[in-house]
């Protein structure tokens, strides 16, 4: 999201992701090859892979931080408000979605747009890649 873009940098995201995939193969292709050597010089480094890990985990939460307690506040009000409303229409399902216990519920719906829109917009803004 937007959000995410202007918290995070997504160059620095995209080469520790980088590093920690290029950290992570040599790892494999070390252990396959049973070579002692290289999987002892790799572990050296593992503290400083997690803390990369740590990093990007830092930064999408960042984000959802933010952002949680003015959704719980919206949550809560909305979910009062529509509490017996259908509020959505599924093309070609109806009001009712066909999963037990849920139905047409503010939950369902606010899952698939988010799902749908989440993704959606990680594309646009370059925050994920297409491979």
């Amino acid at each position: 999201s937007l959000a995410n873009r202007l918290s995070a940098d997504p160059e620095k995201l995209r080469s520790w992701k980088k590093e920690i995939s290029e950290y992570y193969q040599q790892l494999r292709e070390a252990q396959k090859s049973g070579d002692k050597k290289q999987i002892e010089k790799l572990m050296k480094r593992q503290q400083y892979i997690l803390q990369l890990n740590n990093k990007i985990l830092w930064q999408s939460t960042k984000v959802t931080l933010v952002f949680i307690i003015p959704l719980m506040i919206a949550w809560s009000f909305l979910g009062g408000v529509y509490r017996d409303v259908n509020i959505a229409y599924f093309p070609g399902i109806g009001w009712e979605l066909p999963i037990p216990l849920f139905g047409g519920s503010l939950f369902w719906w606010y899952m698939l747009c988010s799902l749908f829109f989440s993704t959606l917009f990680s594309h646009v803004f370059g925050l994920t890649s297409v491979e």
